[in-house]
């Protein structure tokens, strides 16, 4: 069963926030806003256990961080940290 944070704690800083310009027209702003929280939390949606072990590992080593979710309206978008943790974005997979 995949590890959630629920408590609100942030695992990792976001950085500077950035949406696609086709995500942003896409997604409801609290959809994102939710993902957001939920991504900085560790809940990685619905990724497979090998992607959430790979994030798990990336939190100690320092690599970038996915998180894949589904907006109200059905479309499936990802979250993106860079291993730096200097941003964050927010795109569907056809931005990638």
């Amino acid at each position: 069963m995949p590890t959630c944070y629920q408590s609100g704690e942030r695992r990792f800083p976001l950085g500077a926030l950035y949406t696609t310009a086709e995500a942003s027209r896409t997604l409801p702003p609290e959809d994102i806003t939710e993902a957001l929280s939920r991504h900085a939390r560790g809940d990685w949606g619905d990724l497979c256990q090998e992607d959430r072990d790979l994030n798990e590992s990336a939190l100690r080593d320092g690599n970038r961080l996915l998180s894949v979710y589904y907006a109200g309206n059905g479309v499936k978008f990802w979250i993106v940290t860079e291993a730096d943790r200097r941003a964050t974005t927010v795109l569907l997979p056809d931005d990638y």
